[in-house]
Parts: structure tokens; sequence; C-alpha cells
């Protein structure tokens, strides 16, 4: 798996950088928040650890800020403030999980993989929303500013993938095997010609455009 760790303390994150590569996983550093919710804004991580305290920009910010974008990747949130009221606050701004310092690498690695356990076993959602982009999985329905938005059914079940992992870089492999079940490549455009209607239909006529297209990579949902 891949995190991002946003911790300041320079010495503890490389620290927690080197105890997830011997167990396995990649790790991405920012040392300070504003750097921080640049990488996680760009999105492709299983799992962020963000500490509370730091400088330039707080934890609790970078992770409400993301929250707000549409970006749903599970946090971990590190603290040295352990008290209850701590705990709801940093949970209420946004994070999944939070653990307080000093703390057992085993149990933060376990926290983690359960996040992203959890993240990948239980989409119970009935709605997605990315900025004023509304998708109802009930109904069918897909909106953007309170105006109505009609999808071809792989259109919608494009959108519907692209808004579930909002926030995170899809890759076109990702693509072909979530919405139209290749585990091939069919050496066609069919991606392209998909995203290029989507785009059509969910952003012509508004201000901002909610379907990036990272260069190289993929495409991410965000606002």
């Amino acid at each position: 798996m891949k995190f991002l760790i946003i911790e300041d303390d320079v010495e503890a994150a490389k620290y927690l950088r080197h105890a997830l590569d011997e167990a396995g996983h990649v790790a991405d550093l920012a040392h300070n928040g504003i750097d921080g919710f640049a990488l996680a804004d760009h999105g492709g991580y299983d799992a962020l650890v963000v500490d509370r305290m730091m400088p330039k920009r707080d934890g609790l910010s970078v992770v409400a800020e993301l929250r707000e974008n549409g970006d749903n990747t599970p946090v971990l949130i590190l603290s040295a403030l352990g008290e209850v009221d701590d705990r709801v606050t940093g949970l209420r701004a946004g994070g999944d999980d939070y653990l307080t310092k000093p703390y057992a690498f085993s149990e933060l690695l376990a926290r983690l993989e359960a996040l992203v356990r959890r993240g990948s076993t239980s989409d119970n959602q009935s709605q997605y929303q990315v900025g004023d982009l509304v998708l109802d999985r009930l109904s069918r329905d897909v909106k953007r500013a309170d105006q109505s938005i009609l999808l071809q059914p792989r259109e919608f079940r494009l959108l519907e993938y692209l808004m579930r992992n909002a926030g995170q870089v899809v890759t076109r492999t990702m693509l072909l095997e979530h919405v139209w079940d290749y585990h091939f490549d069919p050496q066609t455009n069919v991606i392209d010609v998909h995203i290029s209607r989507l785009r059509g239909k969910i952003e012509k006529g508004f201000d901002k455009p909610l379907l990036h297209t990272i260069r190289g990579a993929g495409y991410v949902m965000r606002a």
C-alpha cells in the first residue's frame, strides 16, 4: 500500500517511513501542512497519516479541506493531545481514526490496515458528492448545481467509480477493470471517448472543472 506521512518531526517521519518500508509498503513524506495538503490533494494514496500540530498549517485544517473537496482517503491523525475532547475534535474534522503519541508502530500499522480494509470492503453510501455535483446511486440521478444531468448507463458507471474514488488518481487500467470489466488492454480509445462525453455533460456551462487529467497517470475527481 502507499501512504502519505504528514509529520513535522523529521526523524519521527523518517523512522515511520522506514518501518512501513520494512512492512512492505511505500510512503511519501511532508514536513508541514502546506506541502502535505499539496501532496494529498494530488491523490493516489491508500491512507494518510497526519500529525495534528504542524508549522505553516495544522493537520486538522488539512483534513477538513480535503473532505470539503470530496477526498475520502482514510486519515489517521497523530497527536500528543489525548483527551477525549481532543480526539472528538480530530474525528469531527474528518479523521477516520486518532492515535495518541507515543505509539507502538505495530498498533499504527494495524490501524492503517484496518482503515484501508474498511474503505475497500464497505461502501454503503447512497450518494456521492464532489463540489456541487451529486450522484444518487439509488435513484440513478445526477445533478450539478441542482440541474439534472442525463447519463447513459456506461457514463453513469464511469462517473460513479470516479466519484467513489474522489481525490485519488484513477488509472486507465483501473477504469478498464472496474467500469468495463476488461482485464486486458483492448487497444482502443474507449476511455478517451467516454471521458470526453462525460466532461461535456458535467462541466459544460459550469464555472469550475471537476474531472481532471493527470498527465501520465490517469484521472481524478476533485472540486
